[in-house]
């Protein structure tokens, strides 16, 4: 799966889980009920999931441009922690006005998300991968004349043609 159809299908699926695992969490730390952190979890849903949008575009442009588009550990990580980071700049001037608290406090309530978050993507984005394949800008551009995207050979074509 590829292109918008992709994006859709993960950001849909990241924020439905998102949401239900925020609005349980909020509930709990907060002691407000869901009739007040369920529409703030909407609201960090909605920037969570336009933001999602173009941090990946923004991030997928930028692994294109790399000599590796291999997705390894270090880029899910670098992933994971960037898209957190900038999100949360987002995030905690809306919680501290809904709430009606502090910027320090909507920091800490929100430093538990802060945690979890990029264990949260990596995970997702790993099985996300395993179930969907991976997007074109985290495969090698295909070689002239294989079929079926196989991986190009390292030999010399010499050495191919004299096994043949």
């Amino acid at each position: 799966m590829q292109g918008l159809k992709r994006k859709l299908v993960y950001v849909g699926g990241y924020e439905v889980i998102g949401f239900v695992v925020g609005t349980a969490v909020m509930t709990a730390l907060t002691g407000s009920g869901p009739g007040t952190t369920a529409p703030l979890a909407i609201m960090i849903a909605t920037v969570a999931a336009l933001w999602n949008m173009a941090f990946n575009y923004l991030f997928e442009a930028w692994e294109r441009r790399q000599v590796s588009r291999e997705r390894t550990v270090k880029r899910r990580v670098l992933h994971a922690v960037a898209f957190q980071l900038t999100l949360v700049c987002y995030l905690i001037p809306l919680i501290a006005w809904w709430l009606d608290m502090s910027l320090l406090q909507a920091f800490l309530l929100d430093l538990v998300f802060i945690v979890y978050i990029p264990f949260y993507t990596f995970g997702y984005n790993w099985a996300f991968d395993k179930i969907f394949g991976l997007p074109s800008s985290a495969i090698a551009d295909p070689v002239p004349g294989l079929e079926d995207g196989a991986a190009a050979s390292t030999e010399e074509p010499a050495a191919v043609a004299e096994r043949s």
